[in-house]
């Protein structure tokens, strides 16, 4: 091994013990009551370090190429890079407006943020490696979760306390339509066809279902009965099927995309939020929200393999070794 090579490892070493060629990468969990990042090494399944961020970060979104992990800190104003495979601070974009929840679209040109607090929806164009603000959009009260469809057009937001979905045009900076949805909307989930679109009531036990192939105005088509606090979405990474945490019952259902049923029920105990799924396809992650822990489900028993030791309020959760988010 040369010289450079070996100084590059030992590195890595210091950055994330443990860390060789080969070995799953680590696994990063948002804490938003600490303004931290856990960052997990999912051989020990312990906490490893933490990452600093700015204040109140509520959500995180890794870019398309996978190239970094970006934290949306709400009231520093501020969005945080990190890298997904050494857990290094990239850099620190400040002049982001009340950044609460944020979305690249598929094709990298769009970064997206709901201003939860200001009741603003931001469009930013990214040119690779900087931001510009193109459009601040006034929406409904309470911006909170964010959908891009695969084509990079639009937009789909929810309006938690309005009780409102909203359909922006990212091309013409505009809001196309909005339709009331059910109590408290928080996150959306788009089907791979394009033709519908899921949206967890938080203030409910269901998700409700919208037709959005109609281009002037969406139809609501029905409901899925989940489990009270109906809140946060995880593609399945088969193409078939989505997870959804359900806060209140302490549960996680999974919903056939194909007959819009529940077909598995996992516990979930602390009040799930935000998912991942492992490479493979076997291992569910979620963040129990009111108990400090990382909660991981196997799909395959249905019953919980682990429980990890994080910050207060975790949120989001990622890693680059992930089935497809599709």
């Amino acid at each position: 091994m040369s010289f450079v090579r070996r100084a590059w490892l030992c590195a890595l070493l210091l950055v994330f013990p443990g860390l060789a060629p080969g070995q799953p990468a680590p696994i990063f969990v948002l804490n938003s009551l600490d303004a931290d990042i856990s960052v997990i090494d999912p051989v020990s399944w312990k906490e490893v370090k933490r990452l600093p961020t700015g204040k109140e970060p509520h959500h995180l979104y890794m870019t398309p190429d996978e190239s970094s992990i970006i934290v949306a800190n709400a009231l520093a104003d501020s969005l945080t890079f990190v890298d997904p495979r050494t857990a290094t601070i990239q850099k620190t974009v400040r002049g982001i407006v009340d950044p609460y929840q944020l979305r690249f679209s598929p094709d990298m040109k769009w970064l997206v943020t709901a201003g939860n607090r200001l009741q603003h929806v931001d469009l930013y164009r990214w040119d690779g490696k900087e931001l510009s603000l193109v459009k601040r959009i006034p929406s409904g009260k309470t911006p909170s979760h964010i959908f891009i469809d695969s084509k990079s057009t639009v937009a789909y937001v929810t309006m938690q306390d309005s009780d409102e979905l909203v359909a922006i045009d990212l091309e013409q900076q505009r809001i196309r339509w909005r339709v009331r949805t059910g109590p408290m909307p928080a996150d959306v989930f788009g089907t791979p066809d394009g033709r519908k679109v899921l949206v967890g009531l938080t203030g409910s036990d269901k998700v409700q279902i919208f037709d959005v192939s109609y281009i002037r105005v969406p139809r609501s088509v029905g409901f899925i009965r989940t489990g009270a606090g109906a809140h946060a979405f995880r593609a399945a990474g088969d193409g078939q099927h989505v997870f959804v945490s359900n806060r209140v019952a302490n549960t996680i259902s999974k919903i056939d995309l194909e007959t819009f049923k529940v077909v598995e029920s996992y516990p979930a105990p602390g009040g799930p939020d935000c998912m991942e799924v492992l490479a493979g396809g076997r291992y569910l992650l979620a963040t129990a929200r009111w108990a400090r822990k990382l909660i991981v489900i196997d799909t395959k028993t249905g019953q919980l393999a682990r429980e990890v030791s994080v910050g207060r309020s975790p949120h989001g959760v990622w890693t680059i070794d992930h089935t497809p988010r599709f």
